[in-house]
């Protein structure tokens, strides 16, 4: 296990309007930041989010149109195919005070959206250039880290 500490903070609010995900996949990649963590809070005026099936190994997308609470965002950065990449699931609520969650899809608008991005570097350093690469995993159908299992 390599350990990681907090190299920096962006902290700062997605304009109105914006896509959630490429806001924060054009943040991470203008900034380099090739490991880090996504959280935030705000609202969204259409949402658009995925249930991973397990089953059939794939998204099955949502959508939500109208005013939708952030209740929260929460997320990753790693590498894909070359860039770093944000892998974010959020939690919405509705007028009712329903709860939805599901892994975050473009197509997210914003009605406003306060974020912090930390980004982490290597704290103790292994002599190894240990990024962590999302790969395809047969087994789950999915893109996981190539390394870093906790037990």
């Amino acid at each position: 296990m390599t350990k990681y500490e907090v190299r920096r903070t962006l902290i700062g609010q997605l304009p109105y309007g914006a896509d959630l995900y490429d806001g924060l996949t054009e943040i991470v990649q203008r900034e380099n930041i090739r490991l880090g963590r996504v959280q935030g809070i705000g609202a969204t005026t259409h949402a658009a989010i995925a249930y991973y099936d397990q089953n059939a190994k794939k998204y099955n997308p949502l959508e939500f149109t109208g005013g939708m609470e952030i209740l929260n965002l929460q997320g990753n950065v790693s590498i894909r195919d070359g860039k770093p990449f944000v892998h974010v699931h959020i939690l919405l609520g509705d007028p009712q005070g329903k709860v939805f969650g599901g892994h975050l899809l473009p197509g997210t608008k914003l009605f406003a959206c306060e974020v912090f991005i930390e980004e982490f570097w290597e704290s103790i350093p292994s002599g190894e250039d240990e990024e962590l690469v999302r790969a395809y995993d047969d087994r789950t159908g999915l893109n996981l880290w190539n390394s870093g299992y906790l037990v």
